[in-house]
């Protein structure tokens, strides 16, 4: 006799209760999608998987994720700026995903948090200005 797993009974008693599982769950509750409408949100919904929630990056599997807390780097506006957009090595490019105004605001929450102290905030015209058009191709 064949053992019926515990994830179809899972999924079958949740069928027939009606929940129905959603994107942003790991589970059958209803829920709504979360509006990524600042940099927090965009930083700790997106980019903390890989560079960590206090942006101390990690290694693991092979891959390295750099640090962002304490990175001179982003001392300039326009470095991470240009990696968001268009990505780099692993890092992939967010041109196509992410909106100027979600991009701006993420770049000047990793700039002003994280243990970074740069106030100057980056809005969405400086980012319009460095996006590049994306063709069909892309």
């Amino acid at each position: 006799m064949r053992s019926v797993s515990f994830s179809f009974l899972l999924v079958a008693g949740m069928m027939l209760a009606g929940a129905s599982a959603r994107a942003d769950t790991a589970g059958g509750v209803p829920s709504t999608m979360t509006r990524l409408d600042n940099g927090d949100l965009v930083y700790h919904h997106i980019c903390a998987a890989c560079h960590m929630a206090d942006g101390k990056g990690a290694r693991g599997a092979g891959a390295k994720y750099p640090a962002l807390a304490g990175d001179q780097k982003l001392a300039i506006a326009a470095y991470p700026t240009m990696m968001v957009l268009n990505g780099h090595g692993g890092m992939p490019w967010f041109a196509g995903i992410l909106t100027d105004r979600q991009i701006a605001d993420v770049v000047t929450y990793i700039r002003s948090h994280l243990g970074n102290h740069w106030t100057d905030a980056v809005t969405p015209e400086q980012v319009r200005e460095m996006r590049q058009p994306i063709t069909l191709e892309e």
